[in-house]
């Protein structure tokens, strides 16, 4: 009986999967700011009856390079890092933080009145409270009955 080889963890080998785990070293390698910008800044988004609140880990950026925009539902947060300059005579020995430009986005549970939408940074987390628009509120619909 024929038993294909195992690979990693147990599964079974497949081709497939190696040029998958293949192209992904080489984007990692070549194209370093991808997976940056696809997963900066690490959000946590909450809501309430009342408003969504956005928190965005920002280490490190100027917030004067923010952009903050909510249209039709949805949060964008654009900013950019600059990278550090280095002094005469210093050599970079390893850079695990990302810089350059990113951008994400993300679509809010329901609309929000824009007009109050307030913003804060504070030791490198950025705070957006986006109150719910009074027109999307639920309401509470009374029952009248008719007596006879």
């Amino acid at each position: 009986m024929f038993w294909p080889e195992l690979g990693r963890y147990g599964r079974v080998w497949s081709p497939w999967r190696e040029m998958e785990r293949l192209q992904q070293d080489m984007n990692r390698l070549l194209l370093r700011e991808t997976p940056y910008a696809s997963t900066f800044p690490a959000v946590n988004i909450w809501a309430s009856d009342q408003d969504v609140i956005v928190e965005a880990e920002l280490p490190g950026i100027d917030p004067g390079n923010l952009d903050i925009t909510v249209a039709e539902n949805v949060l964008r947060l654009t900013g950019s890092r600059k990278p550090e300059a280095l002094k005469p005579g210093e050599v970079s020995h390893r850079q695990e933080r990302a810089r350059g430009e990113f951008t994400r986005s993300f679509r809010l549970p329901y609309a929000v009145d824009s007009g109050k939408v307030d913003a804060s940074y504070e030791r490198g987390v950025l705070t957006v409270r986006l109150p719910r628009a009074e027109a999307d509120k639920p309401r509470k619909i009374e029952i009248r009955s008719q007596q006879r």
